[in-house]
């Protein structure tokens, strides 16, 4: 993947009306980003593939939609308060602001593009040790820039203030005079634990069980840039599940795979995908990995998998005053559950999907620019087309709009030729399009023709719903 592909992606998300700047008539709002008419369908696609994969097809899962504005101890009782910090820099010359371990990790990366390895495992190991130091960190970081001779990535100048931790939660208040201080929630999963009680009892749930959330979440970064990857406002897939001491790792290794099969069911190709350990573990973990994708950006976090042990339902416990234990009938036990995390961004999944399905190819001297989607998650399923506006070919291609459009998302076009009406829908990730041609009159039958090998088949009308699920699920990349 390279720069060009990323500058295609930003530039087709807005022609084909899938992702544009917010606010952009009036110049933007920095890191924050609205899905317009395909994007809103392609969101909505895979958030019911995850919702169906997470918690129709596991009866152990529920679901929960907890507020995105929560009792301000929540986040003390999880850490954000006083810890949800990120390590501030500043370059003096052009006063931009960066995160002073991801420039050190930049410039590991970039000796190592270099063939300096042992140069960049020696900086590798510096960075895990200031990471680990506690109150020092901020000393620890500046040091390696300043020892390093790290310069500002935009002006190039090596002029730097001190290193400063910088809380990322937005902060409002509640109320109409002298309000309470309340955060917008930097994570959904803090919304499940507190609500731990409240999913599992009335569903009657026993552990091992699971509660999944989709929901909006709210990050002031200090670097915000690379399109949907990095925003203030953004939507998280998370799922909690509650096992019991002694069992997690081999839930955490079962989820591991699971996660990543369902990647792959989007239509991913799989060497796109990777595991990453983790250098080092959270306050919270006894083990933890990520998914990473080859974005054009380079292979980056797509979700994390996390064995969070029993510190939240603990800290929610001592914060609280509120038990959160379980009882276990058959076992007759009390114990805190432990708690396996899946936590996917559904932003940089749909940023994912669109890289990994775009490709082009060259058509009888013309480039044929396509999204190569699965159908289930292709914002429109079927383009219907009658060839001409004459002896009712409109009608009937109407009549099936309105029968497809029973079963999912299809788009009706009379606009142009038949030559660029493909190439729309092809540009847009349709995967099939139905002509409605003077056959049609004599025999109800229509042209179905397939986005990715362009081939065509001749299908009666009564059975196209049926044709198309059944291409649906025989579906593969072809690409």
């Amino acid at each position: 993947m390279s720069d060009d592909l990323f500058d295609t992606i930003v530039s087709l998300s807005k022609q084909r009306g899938f992702i544009v700047q917010s606010s952009e008539i009036y110049g933007g709002l920095s890191a924050t980003y609205d899905y317009g008419p395909m994007g809103v369908e392609l969101k909505r696609n895979v958030k019911e593939k995850w919702w169906q994969s997470m918690v129709y097809q596991n009866d152990d899962i529920v679901g929960l939609d907890a507020s995105i504005m929560m009792h301000p101890k929540t986040w003390d009782a999880s850490g954000h308060t006083e810890a949800f910090n990120d390590p501030l820099i500043d370059d003096k010359a052009s006063g931009n602001r960066y995160r002073a371990d991801e420039l050190i990790e930049n410039y590991i990366r970039a000796l190592r593009e270099e063939g300096e390895e042992a140069h960049a495992e020696a900086v590798r190991e510096r960075l895990v040790e200031a990471l680990n130091a506690g109150e020092e960190m901020n000393d620890a970081l500046h040091a390696i820039i300043m020892d390093e001779e790290i310069p500002a990535p935009e002006s190039g100048a090596f002029d730097w203030t001190d290193v400063r931790q910088f809380n990322l939660m937005f902060e409002t208040e509640m109320g109409p005079v002298d309000g309470q201080k309340v955060f917008l929630r930097p994570e959904t999963a803090q919304g499940i634990f507190v609500n731990f009680h409240n999913a599992r009892e009335p569903a009657r749930l026993h552990v091992p069980f699971g509660v999944a959330q989709i929901g909006k979440a709210f990050r002031n970064e200090i670097v915000a840039r690379q399109f949907v990857f990095r925003m203030r406002e953004f939507e998280q897939m998370e799922m909690q599940y509650f096992v019991k001491p002694g069992t997690e790792l081999d839930w955490y290794e079962q989820w591991k795979e699971r996660r990543m099969a369902w990647h792959e069911s989007l239509g991913i190709d799989p060497s796109n995908l990777r595991f990453h350990e983790h250098d080092q573990l959270s306050h919270y973990a006894n083990a933890a990995v990520d998914i990473q994708y080859d974005f054009p950006i380079g292979w980056k976090e797509l979700e994390g998998i996390h064995s969070r042990t029993d510190y939240d339902l603990s800290r929610h416990e001592e914060y609280s005053g509120k038990k959160m234990s379980y009882y276990d009938p058959w076992e007759e036990e009390r114990y805190t559950p432990y708690v396996v995390e899946t936590s996917t961004g559904l932003d940089r999944t749909l940023f994912m999907v669109l890289c990994d399905a775009y490709y082009e190819e060259e058509v009888k001297g013309d480039t044929r620019s396509v999204l190569q989607f699965h159908p289930e998650v292709a914002p429109v399923r079927a383009g219907i087309f009658p060839l001409t506006d004459k002896e009712g070919l409109p009608d009937i291609a109407r009549d099936i709009e309105d029968d497809l459009n029973q079963h999912f998302n299809v788009r009706y076009d009379d606009r142009g030729s038949m030559g660029k009406r493909y190439r729309r829908q092809d540009e847009a990730g349709t995967p099939f399009c139905i002509t409605v041609d003077f056959d049609t009159l004599d025999d109800q039958t229509v042209t179905v023709r397939d986005r990715d090998t362009m081939e065509q088949d001749r299908v009666a009308i009564d059975q196209l719903a049926t044709y198309i699920f059944d291409q649906t699920a025989n579906w593969e990349a072809s690409a």
